[in-house]
């Protein structure tokens, strides 16, 4: 039986082959997977919000996607993981609620998708796999024997990304 490691909101994670990294009610947060095949070392980030530089508190790093990503790379990268060789899968960012004359800043969901997507890219890890967006919250596991992230939801099934 494997060690299930429990990444909280705001939170993130790193293990290796046997554990699993599971995060629970990802709403407009996003999880980000990182997953490095060879070494079978992986990292869970539960973000809430897109931007450290914005916010009027940044004591948790692991809060914000700009913050959260470096860290948890290198804490992978200290547990045998080769940069060269890690991908990103992604989910959450959904819209949880509508608002009538909605402005930039309540399209949380969107904006962490896209603070995610554009700190991927400037650290150079590619997305493999994403299931973002739509209006129901997520609970995501990645298993660190093969990779596989799954995402489950309560109207819309499981899948494995």
């Amino acid at each position: 039986m494997s060690d299930l490691i429990k990444v909280g909101m705001a939170d993130f994670k790193v293990g290796r082959n046997p554990a699993s990294l599971i995060s629970y009610g990802l709403g407009s947060c996003v999880g980000i997977a990182l997953y490095d095949s060879v070494t079978k070392v992986g990292g869970l980030a539960h973000i809430m919000l897109p931007d450290s530089t914005q916010a009027r508190s940044s004591e948790n790093p692991a809060k914000f996607a700009d913050t959260a990503l470096p860290l948890m790379l290198n804490e992978m990268i200290k547990l045998g993981a080769a940069k060269i060789r890690i991908t990103a899968k992604i989910a959450g960012g959904a819209q949880m609620f509508t608002f009538a004359n909605a402005t930039d800043i309540m399209r949380v969901g969107e904006r962490n998708t896209e603070a995610v997507r554009s700190m991927l890219k400037k650290i150079d890890i590619r997305i493999i796999a994403d299931d973002t967006g739509g209006n129901y919250g997520r609970t995501v596991e990645l298993k660190l024997e093969n990779g596989i992230y799954r995402v489950k939801t309560i109207d819309k099934g499981e899948k494995e990304l």
